[in-house]
């Protein structure tokens, strides 16, 4: 990182002079920010997942129910 500035009134933030951002350089905070971001993004697979398999399932049964329609009207 080019030059920084500390944050008055915070240890862990710094601002980069370059691009005027502020950056947070606690490494703890930064992996738990990363594992809850993958866990949400984990859970979030598992709904599409889960989204898909449903609608698979009722495709299946519409088929099946036109097929029970098919064996009864003939």
């Amino acid at each position: 990182m080019g030059n920084v500035l500390k944050v008055e009134g915070y240890n862990n933030l710094v601002r980069d002079i370059q691009s005027k951002a502020i950056v947070n350089t606690n490494n703890a905070e930064y992996k738990l920010y990363m594992s809850r971001t993958s866990q949400r993004m984990g859970q979030q697979d598992t709904i599409r997942n889960v989204c898909r398999e449903i609608n698979n399932l009722k495709k299946e049964l519409r088929e099946i129910k036109d097929l029970i329609r098919e064996v009864v009207n003939k």
